[in-house]
């Protein structure tokens, strides 16, 4: 079995811009957080496969969204979907899993970073990431040749977290209340950017992803390659689904 680590040497930093994935026009979890009635959107765990997974252990209809954090048509969906998925999930029948899907190695620092307190705020760091995406995006792709190619001969995690520095990671974690020290662990965690690597490739394998953002519901992929967009598409299945488990 090829380890992780050589799949990041060989992913990390392998173009010096963002490769943005096209749209494909195409879950138990340790509780973070105690349930509060009527609102499952507190609790959020960890998952098997390498996600984070928001909502009632128990509900019958489970979303799973393959999405790149450096992928702006995964950014137009949470910008969209977030408030009325979590309406969804709010109500315990359905949960929301997110696995991070990795388009190039500028990917893992935000990935580190959205996931560096856990599941806790996972999903808040996930929805500000997205919305400050343009700005931390440009920021990685005006880094100077020279400079990346100074970058490309550090270790790994080095690697990650002189991107993520680059990128203003360490001011955004800060407003949000994650040390310097915290986010630089995390940056440097080699263990937590080979289970995205894993995640990502796992995806690829046993799901067949080819793009992002991509959704599957009870395990069957949702193709909107024919719909007005990708949440009327994912909002109309879920609305099916729990037609169907809940009658």
């Amino acid at each position: 079995m090829i380890r992780a680590s050589l799949l990041l040497a060989a992913l990390a930093l392998a173009t010096p811009a963002i490769a943005h994935a096209k749209p494909r026009l195409a879950h138990p979890a340790q509780s973070a957080h105690p349930a509060k009635p009527n609102d499952w959107t507190r609790v959020a765990g960890a998952t098997a496969a390498g996600g984070f997974v928001m909502g009632n252990p128990a509900a019958r209809v489970k979303l799973v969204e393959y999405g790149s954090l450096t992928c702006p048509h995964c950014r137009h969906f949470d910008e969209v979907a977030a408030a009325p998925l979590s309406a969804y999930v709010r109500t315990g029948r359905v949960s929301w899993e997110f696995r991070s899907f990795l388009l190039s190695g500028f990917d893992i620092p935000a990935t580190l970073t959205a996931g560096c307190n856990g599941a806790a705020t996972f999903f808040p760091l996930l929805h500000a990431l997205y919305a400050a995406q343009p700005d931390w995006v440009a920021k990685m792709q005006a880094i100077p040749t020279d400079h990346l190619e100074q970058i490309r001969k550090l270790p790994l995690p080095e690697q990650f977290a002189a991107i993520g520095d680059a990128a203003g990671f360490p001011a955004f974690a800060a407003a949000r209340g994650i040390s310097a020290p915290r986010l630089v662990a995390c940056l440097r965690n080699q263990a937590a950017a080979d289970r995205a690597v894993l995640t990502t490739a796992d995806g690829q394998n046993k799901y067949k992803v080819r793009g992002t953002p991509t959704f599957m519901i009870n395990g069957v992929t949702v193709d909107y390659s024919a719909g007005p967009s990708p949440w009327a598409v994912v909002d109309t299945a879920l609305k099916s689904s729990l037609a169907k488990v809940y009658r």
